[in-house]
């Protein structure tokens, strides 16, 4: 990502509208909040929507980090428990505890060693509640502020991550309780992040600004895992627990304080990016909100597109949740490393996919940009490749006899995975951007479904600890993705579906339109019930001259003066074509008898020479 992308007004931006920021008309600002008179809410160096994914990024990161927590967690307790095995006569320490490594004391063992099938319980509790609201999640995030659900699901997650200790120390099945619970709200976060970029990201940095974003996912991993490794074997298994509770607490904090649901909301924005987001995304932001029932669901269910999204979302899943719940005992068990090593060298990996995917969203968007390749084309490229090469090197990891092979292999494999993210994570929005929320609630809670299978799969086959149970581990892996690579390279799509664009009736009818009468057959009728007001006579010409609306004509051929932004008016016969008239009504004072008549109800102006106040438009 260069320099430009980020700038606080970039040369697209200005070029975009046509002119420089100062020749731009003046907007109405928001009311500044109390702390906004003494704090600027904003980055410095960062445009405001890149302010926006940094910050979405960064709750991701504690969201993932918080994924961690029990994986480490769970190491600690096997470790305890195996010595107080030694020291009854119950088992002998193997290579990896007969080590001058601190141990706890009895006091962090809970009350009784978890089975394998509480073990899978545990690790899969998450996504039962993670399943329920992806749907309902994207339905919300369209329906209310994208922005307020995401950062209400990371805090209160958080929250519940402070009961997990305790949890613990009771029963599992307290622990199950408050793991569901927090599958339950962290639903909400990645369809509210795509309700975010329906306002936020322009068409041509999609990728870019969603991948920066969904690199928090796996940044969140490399700081987690050796963090967690630290602070379990330094002090406690509670403790990084309490560490990231505290840490989404505070991120919530100032998520409130300089996230903004959509930019002409923000009141420190520039006018030219303002003009820029609002101008490439067209009336697609101004389209009505999708319901259930207006949802096309049949359309969904029958669409190969939709199906290779959903395919591709599932062995992604797959692979990030094993590797996620079960690469720090993949390392200590085939290789006999240490609590820590397995969290320095588990993060390496994940290090190279977060410097990976921004990158990938970027050389994605410039392929597009410069009409180098075709949407579908980049879409499939960058997702097949990805799946196919990270397949490839797990077949190396599954033969690997060396903890340093088995750690480049997955480091290697784990990064080309991250050019996947611009290929079927971004796809949403290029097929249906008016259902992106809902589409990603769809995919991601099926894709929820390998989070519950695959910790139950990987327990049994790794149930007996030998080394070569994970061999079976990291084939299937493979063999998952390259499923994924022949379904998504032979019916995905780039290309807007024709199901995706809204029905006529709502097709100018913004979230925020009033709703006009009801005319019969269900067609609405923007001047019944009401007649335009008379216009008190201003030279030239006087508005007494114009002709009254034909009720019998059709509304295209109307010579109604006050029908703009609904249909296209007639040249010679519409009074807004003399420029002269023009002049004289913006110069027209305020306190003007018509502009305080009663009005007729219109659809919302989509049209650009009618925002802003009357003073900014330009006929």
């Amino acid at each position: 990502m260069g320099g430009g992308g980020w700038a606080e007004t970039s040369l697209q931006e200005k070029s975009f509208g046509g002119g420089t920021p100062d020749s731009l008309p003046e907007r109405e600002r928001p009311k500044l909040r109390h702390i906004d008179k003494y704090v600027r809410a904003e980055l410095p160096c960062l445009s405001k929507r890149y302010t926006v994914a940094v910050l979405t990024c960064v709750g991701f990161m504690i969201s993932f980090g918080m994924r961690c927590n029990m994986a480490m967690a769970k190491l600690q307790f096997q470790r305890i428990n195996e010595t107080d095995e030694a020291d009854h006569g119950l088992g002998v320490l193997n290579n990896a505890t007969n080590t001058a490594a601190h141990l706890p004391t009895g006091r962090d063992l809970p009350h009784k060693k978890w089975s394998v099938a509480t073990e899978s319980m545990v690790d899969s509790s998450f996504f039962w509640g993670y399943l329920l609201t992806q749907v309902p999640g994207g339905f919300l995030a369209s329906k209310y502020p994208a922005t307020r659900i995401f950062g209400l699901a990371i805090v209160t997650s958080s929250v519940l991550n402070l009961l997990v200790p305790g949890a613990t120390e009771i029963h599992p099945t307290f622990v199950i309780l408050v793991r569901i619970c927090q599958g339950l709200v962290e639903g909400f976060t990645y369809p509210a992040c795509h309700g975010i970029w329906r306002h936020w990201a322009p068409p041509l940095e999609r990728s870019r600004l969603a991948t920066l974003a969904f690199c928090g996912s796996y940044a969140g991993i490399v700081i987690g895992m050796p963090l967690c490794g630290l602070l379990t074997s330094a002090i406690s298994w509670r403790a990084s627990f309490y560490a990231y509770g505290i840490l989404g607490v505070i991120w919530f904090v100032i998520w409130l304080w300089m996230a903004f649901e959509r930019p002409s909301k923000h009141p420190f924005i520039s006018l030219s990016e303002l003009k820029y987001i609002e101008d490439s995304l067209g009336s697609t932001t101004q389209q009505s909100v999708p319901t259930i029932a207006t949802t096309p669901w049949s359309s969904f269910l029958t669409s190969m597109p939709v199906y290779a999204i959903i395919v591709a979302n599932f062995c992604r899943s797959w692979n990030f949740y094993m590797l996620v719940l079960f690469q720090a005992s993949f390392l200590q068990e085939r290789y006999n490393l240490e609590i820590a090593e397995t969290g320095f060298l588990g993060s390496l990996p994940h290090l190279v996919m977060t410097i990976i995917v921004p990158s990938g969203g970027h050389l994605a968007d410039t392929l597009r940009k410069r009409g180098i390749m075709s949407t579908t084309m980049v879409r499939k490229l960058f997702n097949c490749g990805g799946f196919g090469m990270e397949g490839f090197f797990f077949l190396i990891v599954a033969y690997s006899t060396t903890a340093k092979g088995a750690t480049w292999a997955l480091t290697f494999g784990v990064a080309f995975s991250g050019f996947a993210i611009s290929g079927f994570n971004v796809n949403h929005l290029d097929i249906a951007p008016r259902y992106a929320s809902i589409l990603m609630g769809m995919s991601n809670g099926i894709g929820t479904i390998a989070g519950l299978i695959c910790p139950i799969v990987i327990d049994n086959l790794t149930s007996d600890r030998k080394s070569e149970s994970w061999t079976p581990v990291f084939i299937s892996a493979a063999c998952v993705h390259f499923c994924g690579v022949i379904f998504y390279g032979i019916f995905a799509s780039g290309e807007l579906q024709p199901w995706a664009e809204p029905p006529p009736e709502e097709a100018g009818m913004g979230a925020e339109a009033l709703p006009g009468p009801g005319a019969p057959g269900g067609k609405w009728d923007p001047m019944e019930g009401s007649a335009p007001p008379p216009r008190p006579a201003v030279p030239p010409p006087p508005y007494s001259a114009v002709a009254a609306p034909d009720a019998t004509q059709p509304l295209a051929q109307s010579t109604n003066p006050f029908a703009y932004g609904a249909v296209a008016q007639g040249g010679s016969t519409n009074p807004f074509s003399s420029s002269a008239l023009n002049a004289a009504w913006d110069t027209a004072p305020a306190q003007d008898a018509y502009m305080s008549a009663p009005q007729p109800v219109q659809p919302e102006a989509t049209d650009s020479y009618m925002h802003g106040s009357v003073h900014d438009r330009a006929y």
